[in-house]
């Protein structure tokens, strides 16, 4: 896919928004949710597709993901968990599904980052690009 980012723990905003890695080249993992190779729930990364210079992020290569691609998330004491891409859907930024965030059912992997259309004095990108990918079984 040609992500590599290096990924750390997010929270919450004071609005209540799922905090986002300032540097474009790195990953936030959800912590209030379960990690990558969780057993069960959904597993949340976000980064950004851009800087404010306009510099490409490492998310700006989930505009090129397509159903079937493999995503392979490093662990520092596991080995790799490996998901597989079932979908891939843009919506408005307010209207991010709480599915997206469950804790609890199968395991997934969901990879959000910001979508079109960019409109400055609204604040930037109006919706995000959420792809899905579950667990590849050995």
């Amino acid at each position: 896919m040609g992500l590599d980012a290096r990924v750390r723990p997010v929270g919450v905003t004071e609005r209540g928004a799922m905090a986002v890695p300032e540097d474009p080249s790195v990953a936030g993992w959800y912590r209030y949710g379960p990690a990558p190779g969780s057993s069960r729930g959904s597993a949340v990364l976000v980064g950004h597709v851009d800087s404010d210079t306009g510099a490409l992020g490492e998310f700006a290569a989930l505009y090129e993901v397509r159903r079937g691609d493999r995503v392979e998330v490093r662990r520092a004491e596991a080995a790799p968990a490996v998901y597989r891409v079932v979908s891939r859907a843009t919506v408005p930024k307010d209207e991010l599904p709480a599915a997206v965030f469950r804790r609890t059912g199968t395991p997934a992997l969901t990879l959000i980052t910001c979508a079109p259309p960019f409109v400055p004095e609204r604040g930037g990108y109006l919706a995000n690009l959420v792809v899905t990918a579950e667990p590849v079984r050995d």
